[in-house]
Parts: C-alpha cells; structure tokens; sequence
C-alpha cells in the first residue's frame, strides 16, 4: 500500500474517531463559568446560555459548602424544577416520561465536587418549545451557626430556539428512518430482543450501502497492486519528484486507479453509519417517543427485552465484547492490507510501509476496542455485527480481485514475415 495512501486511511480514521468523542464529550467550562460557579455556598448553573431543541439542556452543580449535599431523587419526574416565562411570569412545567425508576436513587454532593447533570431523559417534553427558561433546586444549607434553613437556588436564564436546517434534515432523512426501522423489527423480535433487532438493523444497512464500500476496497486493492510498481519508480528516479509523480500518474491511468476511490465512497457511508450509531446508542430513551410514526404511536418501551447472551445491552461491557470487536477489526484490518509493502522482487517496501501498516492492524483495534468498552453493549453489538460484516466482504473482494496488467505502457509490435511469392501456372 502507498504510504500516502496509508497515511489518508489513518487519518480518516482519527478524524472520525476524534469527531465522535468530541461529540459524546461535553466542552470543559472557562474560566468564566468555573468562577460563577464558585460563587455562593452553591454554584448552579447551566453549561449553554442557549441550546437548540435537539440539544440537551444540562445544568453543571458544585457544593462550596463544607458538608454533604443530598439531591433527592424524583424519578420518573425531572432533576430540578424547570420553569418558563410565560405572559411575563415564570411558570413550571414538569414532565413524567416513563423510565425504570427501580434502580433511582438519590445523589450526595460532596464538598467542593462538581456535578453534570442532563436532562436527557426530559429534554424533548420540557423544552420542545422555544422560548427564556430557568432551572430551581431547593435544598437545606447550613448556616453561620451550622443550623440548616432552607434556599432555592436558581440557574442563569437560558433560551430554547429552533433547530438548524442541518439537524432538520439530519432528523427527518437519517435519524428519524433509521429509529423507526429499529422500532419496526423490536416489534416484531420474539420476545421484542433488542439484540436481534440491531443485529438485522445493521445487516439492512451495511447492505444497502454495500455498493460503494465495495467500491472502496476494490480501489484500495487496486492501489495495493499497483504498489510495487509505484516503488520501482521511486528507486528509478530517486531524487526526481516530478519524473516520480508523472511516472505514478501514468501508472494510476494505465491500471485504471483512481487515488480518491477508497476515500469518497466511504465518506458517503459515514452519515448512514453515524446515524446508525445514534439510534442504537440512544434510541431507548422514551424522550424520542415523538419521534415514532404513527404506527408505532402506542408502542411502550417497558416490552424491549434488552438482554441478549446474558449482556445487559444498556450497560458498558468492558471484557467480552471489546475483546471481539478488537479481534474482528484486527482480522479486517489485516485482510485489507494483506498485499501491501512487497515489491515484485519480494523485498520489502520501507521501513516506512511497515510501520504504517503496524499501526493500521494493531494499534487501530485496540483503539476501536477500548472504545466499544466505554459504550453501551448495545452499540458493541451493532460495531461487532457491522464489523464482521466488513471481514465476509472483504474476503470476496480479496478472492476476486484482479491482478496489474504487465506494463502496459509499453508499446508492443508484431513483426509479420511476408510469404514468399509462388509462380503462377
């Protein structure tokens, strides 16, 4: 494999990879934040002075007092009291969506710790609509003297405004399908398994985009076979960077390779695959009820089955599950560069290439694997799936893969020996 080409698969990669945790990671707050939550005996405050509605409003708490602070536990009723300013008053509005309170309990705040706390499972029930909100926590703090009184704290105003046109259609062309899809096969699921349903979830979309991932590794296979002629010229004209890359580029015209073939198929996988990882990561919060069709109006969360081969699919699972998804992204790895770094003299390619090719097969999946670890084994179900499926189309891609044609920018000619004339009778 090209070493420049090595180099645009990793950091595609570490794009994604980087893009994704920057996502799930909340913004660490400034400098101006972390003061006004130092002020008072509690800091409570919001961590956006505006949020669109598909943003989840969350409110950052941090105990400045010098003993515990209890948050009381409500479920299925939100955190704190949520109020909005309504005809000019502030008016508080509640919701109770239907979640598994068995396992609630209350949170203890110690000194000067800080906490996080969405609203994630309340987000579309209480801010769908726009408008100035303020969220109130009502507490005992103790005095100068050590006596508790009561306080009611309250955050800074924040607005609700509408969504962008990119989450719209984020929403309604990706989103919104892909979870009703999911919904469609839980509901049909013996037992409504959850597991099963992201299992066929992921095979319907890996197939429906199998055409251009096919295309991206019989162009990466394309660009391998080509290797070791590319690194004939490199030896040739060492030294000669423009005679290289117009050597490389007749190469690329000659073999019929395109240099972005790999790159632009998968980029247009990337928006259905994401989804996908959202749905499956999120789709389970009863807050997006609202995003069920009609069919599935009266569908209740509390009939999904979330075990599945004794793993609690709403859970993290950080020894089985990592551990496969990092065998799987090994084996795959290993397939889609099998060829790479040899010459035709079967020398080796460079230090280089070899170094390349070590990270893409063993540094790639113990990062895939520590990260499927810090998810829900629900998402390892689906990456596991997804990945495996990978390994099956790369072993056809491999077997039917067709070998360079042998210089072909020669030009060859055919000597024809003309007959000897025969007198005629």
């Amino acid at each position: 494999m090209d070493k420049k080409n090595i180099f645009k698969n990793v950091l595609l990669f570490l794009v994604t990879f980087l893009s994704i945790n920057l996502i799930f990671k909340s913004c660490q707050p400034s400098e101006k934040q972390v003061s006004m939550l130092d002020q008072g005996s509690v800091g409570f405050m919001t961590t956006e002075t505006t949020y669109g509605r598909n943003s989840i409003v969350t409110v950052e708490i941090k105990n400045n007092t010098g003993k515990d602070i209890v948050i009381p536990q409500e479920c299925p009723e939100e955190p704190f009291r949520v109020l909005h300013y309504e005809n000019g008053e502030w008016v508080q509005i509640s919701a109770k969506p239907e979640l598994d309170c068995s396992k609630a309990v209350a949170y203890t705040l110690k000194p000067a710790e800080t906490a996080k706390i969405p609203y994630d499972n309340w987000n579309y029930a209480l801010f769908s609509r726009m408008g100035k909100f303020k969220i109130a926590f009502d507490t005992e703090i103790p005095n100068k003297d050590g006596i508790l009184e009561k306080k009611i704290f309250e955050t800074n105003e924040f607005l609700v405004d509408e969504e962008g046109l990119l989450s719209k259609l984020w929403t309604g062309v990706l989103y919104r399908p892909i979870y009703n899809i999911l919904i469609f096969l839980v509901s049909i699921m013996p037992g409504h398994n959850l597991g099963l349903a992201i299992i066929i979830l992921t095979i319907i979309v890996r197939t429906i985009l199998l055409i251009p991932s096919q295309k991206a590794m019989k162009a990466q296979k394309k660009m391998q076979n080509v290797q070791p002629m590319i690194e004939s010229i490199k030896e040739k004209y060492k030294g000669d960077q423009q005679k290289i890359a117009q050597e490389t580029m007749a190469i690329w015209k000659t073999q019929k390779v395109n240099p972005l073939g790999s790159c632009l198929p998968l980029l247009l996988q990337f928006p259905f695959l994401i989804a996908l990882f959202y749905v499956v990561k999120e789709g389970l919060n009863p807050d997006n009820a609202h995003l069920f069709y009609t069919t599935y109006s009266n569908f209740s969360f509390s009939n999904i089955d979330t075990s599945f081969l004794g793993l609690d699919l709403l859970k993290n699972n950080i020894y089985v599950l990592p551990v496969i998804i990092g065998l799987l992204t090994f084996a795959q790895t290993k397939l889609s560069i099998h060829r790479s770094g040899k010459k035709k003299d079967g020398k080796s390619g460079g230090k280089e290439i070899a170094i390349a090719n070590n990270m893409m097969v063993y540094f790639m999946p113990v990062m895939i694997a520590v990260f499927a670890a810090s998810l829900p084994a629900a998402v390892g179900v689906y990456w596991g799936v997804s990945t495996l499926y990978g390994v099956v189309q790369q072993l056809f891609v491999n077997k039917s893969g067709t070998k360079p044609k042998e210089e072909d920018s020669d030009v060859k000619v055919r000597v024809i020996e003309p007959k000897e004339d025969k007198p005629t009778t």
